[in-house]
């Protein structure tokens, strides 16, 4: 079966379930609260309205809550990737379709190429879901949206570009987890645990910046050029050193690589039972 055969397969696959809209369905409400909540504290501390307290700056406010779509709606895209594969050892679905194409290989390019396509979707989505309540609370307040620079689109670009990364990433993390509820702690554990914990330690602890700076998620926000991780560090804490946008998009896409590799190497060339 060619790849454009198989490209179509996992459409229907994909598409044919519920699990991809009601992961659209969380990340628009989590991301869209949370750039709403957000939206109202910064625009309020940057106008003075909070009372007594110095006003935050106005400067860069935009992107920043812009960005909460990739800085905390990464796992989304993550996660979505990691079930493309998980579920079919789950379901045992992968057998007739390594009966009917035997070039494994295929199969996984096929994920891939589809990947790309539901990480266009989630980007999209993630990006409306950030833009539309904090650009509201930003206009009400007086402050400018941004929405007319070309700086502002190119953010939304790098936004879905990294929503695609994480979407591949996750399909390599299920390449290589089979077990689909091992693969899913697995990244919960580190995208909300871990990373956060070792992102916020490097703010206070001297040269450990120089580790985290790689990690995923800190190379994603370098990828995206803005980041509510970034932008709500503490005034007394160190910066985190920040990898150019195109540096971190190769790095994310490097993890990607890699991970897909170990998988088709260790996991995918296996039996399946």
């Amino acid at each position: 079966m060619s790849l454009a055969n198989v490209s179509r397969s996992e459409v229907t696959k994909q598409f044919s379930t519920s699990m991809w809209w009601i992961l659209a369905i969380v990340l628009v409400a989590y991301v869209g609260f949370t750039a709403a909540v957000l939206g109202f504290v910064f625009s309020a501390a940057a106008t003075g309205a909070l009372g007594d307290r110095a006003p935050f700056p106005a400067e860069g406010i935009s992107a920043t809550l812009y960005s909460a779509a990739t800085s905390i709606g990464y796992v989304f895209p993550l996660l979505i990737g990691t079930l493309m594969v998980t579920t079919e050892f789950r379901h045992k679905t992968l057998t007739p379709t390594f009966l009917a194409t035997p070039k494994r290989g295929v199969v996984l390019w096929a994920k891939i190429l589809v990947g790309i396509v539901v990480g266009v979707l989630y980007g999209v989505i993630g990006v409306v879901s950030s833009v539309a309540p904090a650009a509201g609370f930003l206009a009400g307040y007086g402050l400018d949206t941004e929405l007319g620079s070309s700086d502002t689109w190119a953010l939304f670009g790098r936004m879905v570009l990294a929503f695609v990364l994480w979407v591949i990433v996750g399909i390599g993390v299920g390449a290589l987890v089979r077990n689909q509820v091992g693969a899913i702690v697995g990244v919960l554990v580190f995208t909300q645990f871990l990373e956060p914990v070792g992102r916020a330690a490097a703010s206070f602890v001297e040269g450990l910046s120089d580790v985290t700076r790689f990690l995923p998620g800190a190379v994603s926000d370098a990828l995206v050029g803005a980041s509510l991780f970034s932008g709500a560090m503490p005034a007394g804490g160190a910066t985190e050193d920040v990898l150019t946008w195109w540096v971190g998009g190769l790095v994310l896409l490097g993890y990607g690589a890699v991970l897909l590799l170990l998988g088709h190497l260790f996991s995918w060339r296996r039996d399946v039972t």
